[in-house]
């Protein structure tokens, strides 16, 4: 079959990003995938080849893996509904005629553009000490609540929700911006037309506003499980990494086995792992979003 010249234009403009994505994206897999297959330190040359028993032991006996899968869960949990039902709650403010919303949408995103790292320092002198010193235990023990001072990142108890809570108010910017952008491209006939059969404003929000909406809640959760899930610069910002691993995350049980125990083929499993499980949850999410559609 003789191609075209149309065809053969439409294959050249598509080229360049196919060969950065296979460059960038495909190569590194499979280099990683190929590691995952060895038991290498990452120095020397020599790589003894263990198939898949790496990704044995991540499954069947890194209990400390599967714990801190459980911490990143709880994390994106809390994102997933505090993070994301602020973000949607301002954004429904600020897509109705309220004074100085342009200044609101400004301010909600600052969160997002700021470093991590920043933002980890200045939380933790926020929430951080027991004596006291900082803005939380101040307001405590001035309100009456002395007892409920404490370190809040040094408690086991709380160590890992006071990170989700923290992760939440930076990342809430981005759920912020998209929500808007959905709410702005619903017609406004649609709630005219709305307001002329009767319904009020929580049965527009039901009838109209939600189900245009679906695929931009669906956006959102993904994103907001693909990032919260690979979190971990804001964990090492609070509390310095792993805390007996009550914050240990994928990623920083990732870099422990590359600087700890110098397993860099282990390293490449978890990685491994690590992404499939993430594709497992964005895909059953899709589904799930398709399911709500009909």
């Amino acid at each position: 079959m003789r191609l075209n010249k149309s065809v053969i234009e439409n294959y050249v403009f598509v080229l360049p990003a196919v060969v950065i994505f296979t460059i960038f994206y495909i190569l590194p897999f499979i280099n990683v995938f190929l590691i995952g297959l060895t038991d290498w330190d990452g120095i020397m040359p020599t790589k003894m080849f263990v198939g898949l028993g790496n990704f044995k032991e991540i499954i069947l006996q890194d209990t400390n893996w599967w714990q801190s899968m459980l911490n990143a869960g709880w994390i994106t949990l809390i994102a997933l509904t505090l993070q994301n039902a602020l973000a949607f709650l301002l954004a429904l403010a600020c897509d109705r005629e309220i004074r100085m919303k342009n200044f609101y949408r400004v301010v909600f995103f600052i969160p997002p553009v700021l470093s991590e790292i920043v933002v980890g320092m200045v939380w933790r002198f926020i929430i951080n000490d027991i004596d006291g010193a900082n803005i939380i235990n101040r307001t405590l023990i001035q309100i009456g609540l002395p007892q409920l001072a404490h370190n809040w990142l040094s408690d086991p108890k709380t160590a890992l929700t006071t990170v989700a809570i923290v992760h939440s108010w930076k990342g809430f910017g981005w759920g912020f911006l998209i929500f808007l952008a959905g709410l702005q491209t619903i017609p406004r006939e649609l709630y005219e037309a709305a307001r002329v059969d009767g319904a009020n404003a929580i049965a527009q929000f039901k009838n109209v506003t939600i189900p245009l909406m679906i695929p931009v809640i669906v956006l959102v959760a993904i994103l907001t499980v693909l990032g919260t899930m690979q979190a971990f610069v804001l964990i090492i910002s609070l509390v310095g990494g792993e805390l007996a691993g009550h914050t240990s995350v994928p990623v920083l049980r990732i870099l422990a086995a590359m600087r700890g125990s110098s397993r860099f083929g282990y390293a490449c499993a978890q990685g491994i792992t690590f992404g499939v499980v993430l594709v497992i949850i964005s895909f059953i999410q899709y589904r799930f979003s398709k399911k709500a559609r009909v």
